[in-house]
């Protein structure tokens, strides 16, 4: 079975239900200001990580 036909079973399946919904529209945008902020703490910590093994190498 492929994904197409699969997400077809899975559609059908939600208008049988009756939870049909416009996929587009239930679509959560992909950057929050906290997903944001998780991103830059992580980026800070592998950068403060990354100097402290290149000096301790040289």
């Amino acid at each position: 079975m492929t994904v197409a036909d699969m997400n077809r079973l899975e559609q059908a399946a939600r208008i049988s239900m009756g939870e049909f919904q416009d996929p587009e529209t239930s679509v959560e945008p992909l950057s929050s200001p906290h997903h944001s902020l998780l991103w830059g703490i992580v980026l800070a910590a592998a950068a403060t990580i990354l100097l402290i093994a290149f000096f301790q190498l040289s």
